[in-house]
């Protein structure tokens, strides 16, 4: 088993110093699943969710839940984030959400991204709670992870969503 980087020599929680490594490109992207029955997923489409846009307001809660991935989770760096996006798209399950996060640092970006799938996804379900209180947020995984010294790494069958998209074009 790999030694774990977050442990002292005492076997104590500790923030890793990333100060020796080198700055390179790093991005990850993640999704989640808001499972929610078919009426709901027909009312979002419909844009008839009396709060409002959900899929707009879970979009942007993901990208500021990005940004504030330092101050939730106590291990993590706090990097200066290059780019998030955020896309939500209806299926026959519910809402599926994918956010990358894009950095140039000594450390990855996958918390981030996790982080904006999971609080986009708790958004929506703030957005539709009214119409629906049987809504969960399942299926949070990273899918994709790119740069620093172990490169690249994707989960199985995963197709990039965001590799298509021009900036500024992904999550409209």
């Amino acid at each position: 088993m790999k030694k774990l980087s977050h442990l002292d020599p005492q076997g104590k929680a500790r923030m890793v110093d990333v100060g020796p490594k080198p700055v390179t490109a790093r991005r990850a992207v993640a999704s989640g699943l808001v499972a929610m029955n078919a009426e709901t997923i027909a009312l979002i489409a419909e844009g008839r969710i009396p709060k409002g846009d959900a899929l707009a307001v879970a979009r942007i809660a993901g990208i500021q839940g990005a940004k504030q991935t330092a101050a939730l989770i106590p291990l993590c760096h706090p990097l200066p984030l290059d780019q998030v996006r955020v896309e939500a798209r209806p299926e026959p399950r519910g809402v599926r959400i994918f956010a990358e996060a894009r950095t140039q640092a000594r450390t990855g970006v996958e918390m981030e991204a996790l982080t904006a799938v999971a609080v986009a996804g708790l958004a929506l379900i703030d957005m539709v709670k009214g119409v629906d209180r049987g809504t969960t947020l399942d299926e949070v995984r990273l899918e994709l992870k790119e740069g620093g010294k172990s490169g690249r790494w994707s989960r199985e069958g995963y197709e990039d969503v965001f590799a298509e998209a021009s900036d500024g074009d992904a999550g409209r």
